[in-house]
């Protein structure tokens, strides 16, 4: 089943000479469950693709659908709200709130929206994470991957639609970095989390079930490495 699709994604910066475009007509769909990666040198666009289908940016033109919801068309209060409940964010430096605790931070954007927190459903998340006796630290007492860890629990917190990790390993060494992708991979495959991962580590982007290889902005390359199950 078809979860997101983009249609004819363009994005442009600046004007005349200025002008930059960072993304060009670009098309593609993913299915309920599915793992892609996005792969490309700098520059080649994948962050902004990120942004754009985060809806953390607006594109120049085209549509995401998410869930047969045209994102971009939504009004910014509704959009808010969309992103909060069925979009999943991990970046590269984790964005934690430095005054907040462990499950402060995983439970926020839960909170922010008015719902009532899940104790059993944090509680899950925190033992899954291997964070159970670090709960109540706060970011600046964790590593490097713990916080990265209290990112990607924030994210999958409020279940979402689709989780869109922005070089997650980036800022990690490579054992941590692949925990960090075992714990997303879980996800996946437990949880048939959507999953659409940004990164310029080819070796990483082959645990994916379909690598989407772009540059100047272009899909040059639609790759399936495995069939989901």
């Amino acid at each position: 089943m078809e979860l997101l699709r983009c249609e004819h994604l363009t994005k442009i910066y600046g004007a005349g000479e200025n002008q930059v475009t960072a993304l060009s007509d670009v098309s593609f769909s993913v299915e309920k469950g599915e793992f892609v990666s996005v792969i490309g040198p700098s520059g080649s666009g994948k962050s902004t693709l990120l942004h754009i289908l985060g809806g953390v940016d607006k594109p120049t033109s085209g549509k995401v659908f998410i869930d047969g919801t045209d994102m971009h068309a939504l009004k910014e209060d509704q959009l808010a709200v969309f992103r909060r409940r069925q979009i999943g964010l991990v970046y590269q430096f984790y964005n934690l709130m430095p005054v907040l605790n462990v499950e402060e931070n995983i439970a926020l954007p839960h909170l922010l929206d008015g719902r009532e927190l899940d104790r059993e459903r944090l509680d899950s998340i925190i033992e899954h994470l291997g964070l159970t006796d670090r709960r109540y630290n706060l970011p600046s007492q964790l590593s490097g991957g713990q916080q990265q860890r209290v990112s990607i629990g924030r994210a999958l917190y409020s279940h979402p639609a689709v989780l869109l990790c922005d070089e997650p390993t980036g800022n990690l060494d490579r054992k941590t970095g692949e925990e960090i992708v075992g714990l997303l991979k879980e996800s996946n495959r437990s949880q048939k989390q959507t999953l659409i991962l940004i990164t310029h580590d080819e070796a990483l982007a082959m645990q994916a079930d379909r690598i989407l290889y772009l540059e100047d902005g272009k899909i040059v390359k639609n790759e399936v490495l495995r069939h989901q199950v």
